[in-house]
């Protein structure tokens, strides 16, 4: 079967997926993709939201013959693609590879630590108790070990700490449960399998344990696919960088309280030390102030309190590395806790004393900056050029490299994309969406809105959002560029209901996972979702549920931000302008992705509310705004109120501005 029977009306996708139509981008796109893969080339591909980008390489992959690496930028869509995508292509196209799923290993259960933890019975709560046992009850029926797949524990709770196991703590081949290691049983499947589904974080952690000379996770393959390739290079300054956190150093001490009562119960002097360390890394919390910031390394440092409760913590650390490595021989445990404290010491030692670095342009500049938690600090070294550090591990790559999203470029320009992964030569292409937004969509810019900076400004945002709110019937997205705005226009609604008529549902960011948010908001069909960066993307609610977007403001990086300034000024020295080079398309690429909520299929229809004025007083405001999806526009709340009933008439269509 070739690939126009494949993909027509009558072809076999037609009686597997739901809702299926052909899509002329989609066929195209897949024939380059398909080409890509035979030619081993290097392939840059935009896909427009509706254009079905899955299909359009999950086909040629199965059709390839070749072992191929599918990596997703999130778990969500990296178990979509296992548990549905996959079979259903596989289905339509009858064809019997083998796929396997592969995940970082803090996202599997591990029976050592798991039954340690029950035997031992330290908890520090009932309810961490109660998740234990319920984890224990989910491996013995567990053929994965997944813990996504355990619904009757929270993702995020702090008995998955005590159930999984890290690379310093793990045992390897000494653990006396070896054989039932879940871990291992998906690394042997992914290496029998022709597809191998992973996430950017694991490939990249496989990419720096190559690099570090310490082996590999992923098998070989003929080609790698990266799909949500927009996240790569934040992913990429994550691996190539360095962090290490007082949360780490807190969770080394209570694992050395453990394995010290069991293999060192005679040596008083190892638990005196650790609890020195837990004192002195709670100080260094302290002394950055209540306030959750980040700022770079020297303006912390410049903190008396905080300078000298770090320099304790370095004194402690360091005789916790002593005793630890004189302990050391007693137990297996007991190693590798001395080899995590030893790493630790070290990445604290690089961040206080860095190597001298040139500065005359990005490349091997590390930028060395804090970051207060709310119970932690974060020291962190991130390279301004992470791209230039990939590039290196692909420049002698042979296989196929296919990287593919909706927003990759800035108007067909790939140029900022290019840069910033590294690939200094690749093929580009780009399918505009299929959908028809001039008839579908509306982008809305209301009037009369103050400066995004001005006090009062997430005020002016629900106020003008309201009336738009009770034209639609709720079925809402309101995306916040920060947390502080998002729970301020969560109270704001919550007062704007008491006082009105009008009652719908308000689901908050953080209440509930995403997924179960993402599920209320599909199932109470006129909920309001606030949410922050977490649902700017990757996320797909269809049909009537949703109907209107409203984004608070530009999503520029804030200017204070340690990396960004430290890039900036970089920048400037290379004679090159921060804000049209870097600031501006990184700004435009996560609009599209935020804008993107908006219409997921040919039948949908709603208006994305963009509440910044800068969108049109502002020059660059054409260049963002042109890069979106070609809706209606309007600046007239009365027409944005009007389309929910249908009576929108065309705006004037001009292409140089919203309609005033």
């Amino acid at each position: 079967m070739n690939l126009d029977d494949i993909f027509s009306a009558t072809g076999p996708f037609n009686n597997v997926l739901a809702h299926y139509r052909p899509r002329p981008q989609q066929l195209e796109m897949t024939r380059t993709i398909f080409s890509a893969l035979e030619r081993r080339a290097r392939l840059v591909a935009e896909a427009g939201t509706g254009t079905g980008k899955t299909l359009a390489y999950l086909v040629p992959t199965l059709m390839f013959g070749g072992k191929v690496i599918v990596s997703t930028g999130t778990k969500t869509l990296q178990d979509q693609l296992f548990h549905r995508d996959i079979p259903a292509v596989r289905k339509a196209l009858a064809r019997p590879i083998s796929v396997a799923l592969l995940k970082g290993r803090g996202n599997y259960v591990c029976p050592y630590h798991l039954e340690r933890a029950l035997s031992e019975g330290r908890f520090k709560s009932r309810e961490d108790a109660q998740h234990l046992q319920a984890i224990a009850r989910f491996v013995a029926i567990s053929d994965s070990g997944d813990r996504m797949a355990c619904g009757a524990v929270p993702e995020d709770a702090p008995a998955w700490a005590w159930a999984t196991s890290t690379r310093d703590n793990c045992l390897g081949g000494d653990c006396p449960q070896h054989k039932a290691c879940f871990v291992l049983k998906a690394r042997k499947k992914a290496l029998e399998a022709d597809l191998v589904v992973v996430n950017h974080h694991l490939f990249f952690a496989d990419v720096w344990l190559k690099d570090e000379g310490a082996g590999e996770l992923l098998p070989a393959s003929n080609a790698v696919i990266f799909d949500e390739a927009h996240q790569l290079p934040a992913t990429a300054s994550l691996f190539f960088g360095e962090t290490v956190t007082t949360g780490m150093l807190l969770d080394l001490c209570r694992d050395v309280r453990v394995e010290a009562a069991i293999n060192a119960a005679d040596f008083a002097e190892l638990p005196q030390t650790v609890g020195d360390l837990e004192i002195a890394a709670k100080q260094v919390r302290l002394g950055l102030g209540p306030a959750q910031a980040r700022m770079p390394a020297a303006r912390g440092l410049e903190r008396g309190e905080f300078r000298a409760a770090l320099d304790e913590m370095v004194r402690a650390l360091a005789k916790l590395d002593a005793l630890l490595e004189s302990q050391a021989e007693r137990s297996d445990d007991l190693q590798k806790l001395y080899a995590r404290c030893h790493e630790a010491a070290g990445r604290i030692e690089r961040w206080l004393s860095p190597p001298a670095q040139a500065s005359d342009n990005l490349d091997g500049v590390i930028v060395r900056w804090l970051e207060a938690a709310s119970h932690s600090v974060l020291f962190h070294a991130t390279p301004l050029n992470a791209g230039e550090l990939f590039a290196r591990q692909i420049e002698d790559d042979a296989r196929a490299w296919i990287f593919t999203s909706a927003t990759l470029s800035v108007r067909k320009d790939f140029s900022h994309y290019l840069h910033e992964i590294g690939l200094k030569e690749a093929e580009t292409a780009v399918w505009e969406s299929p959908f028809d937004y001039d008839k579908q969509a509306l982008l809305y810019v209301p009037e009369g809105m103050p400066d995004p900076n001005s006090p009062g400004y997430t005020e002016a945002v629900v106020a003008a959002a309201w009336p738009i709110l009770e034209a639609s019937g709720g079925g809402a997205f309101m995306l916040f560029t920060s947390l502080r705005a998002m729970n301020e226009a969560h109270r704001l609604l919550q007062a704007r209901m008491t006082e009105s008529d009008a009652r719908y549902p308000l689901l908050l960011q953080g209440d509930k996972s995403r997924t179960d948010l993402l599920d209320d908001f599909r199932s109470l069909g006129n909920a309001v979702l606030l949410g922050s960066q977490s649902f700017w993307e990757g996320v797909d609610v269809a049909g009537d549920a949703l109907s209107l977007v409203v984004i608070d403001r530009l999503p520029f990086q804030p200017p204070d931000d340690p990396v960004l300034a430290a890039r900036m000024e970089a920048m400037k020295r290379a004679g090159k302008n921060p804000f049209v080079d870097y600031q501006l398309p990184h700004a435009v690429i996560n609009l599209k992705q935020g804008a993107g909520r908006l219409i997921r299929r040919e039948s949908d229809r709603g208006v994305l509310m963009i509440c910044d004025p800068r969108l049109v007083d502002k020059p660059y405001g054409r260049r963002i705004w042109q890069a979106l999806p070609p809706m209606k526009r309007s600046r007239k709340r009365d027409e944005a109120v009007a389309f929910f009933a249908g009576q929108v008439g065309d705006t004037d269509g001009d292409t140089d501005t919203p309609s005033a």
